[in-house]
């Protein structure tokens, strides 16, 4: 299977450190959306928390010894799949970020734990409670 992924965009920050995850960052940045794509974000709304999916674009490539990881707040090896290490098989990323600001196609966020020029690959809604999906609130209106 051969997958494709291109980014529709690329977060920039002028912060030198970064936090190593998004639940303890208090750094700014900007997602800037490819032209092509801007449209796709206009209802993504000041205060908003978004997912965004990014690519660990200079992170070291990842081998069979990076399976197990010993990460700093553990005195043990771990599965990778268990951890929030940047070297994954698939170096893919995700953080929750809060959206202070929209103008035109550069999002405004606050939460980040990306390096700058981070490519993006997706920004999704961050649904808290199932019942924010509306399907569900049809199915909790009927009742």
């Amino acid at each position: 299977m051969n997958v494709n992924i291109k980014p529709i965009g690329f977060l920039y920050t002028d912060a030198e450190k970064v936090p190593r995850h998004w639940t303890v960052s208090d750094q700014n940045g900007v997602i800037c959306i490819e032209n092509e794509f801007t449209e796709a974000a206009k209802d993504i709304k000041t205060g908003q928390d978004i997912v965004v999916i990014f690519i660990f674009d200079k992170s070291r490539t990842f081998s069979k010894n990076d399976l197990m990881q010993t990460p700093k707040y553990k005195n043990k090896k771990l599965g990778v799949f268990s951890i929030c290490s940047p070297i994954r098989p698939n170096p893919i990323g995700m953080s929750v970020l809060n959206v202070l600001e929209i103008n035109g196609n550069k999002i405004h966020v606050k939460g980040i734990d990306m390096l700058n020029g981070t490519p993006i690959i997706d920004i999704k809604p961050h649904i808290k409670d199932k019942c924010d999906i509306p399907s569900c609130r049809k199915i909790r209106e009927k009742k």
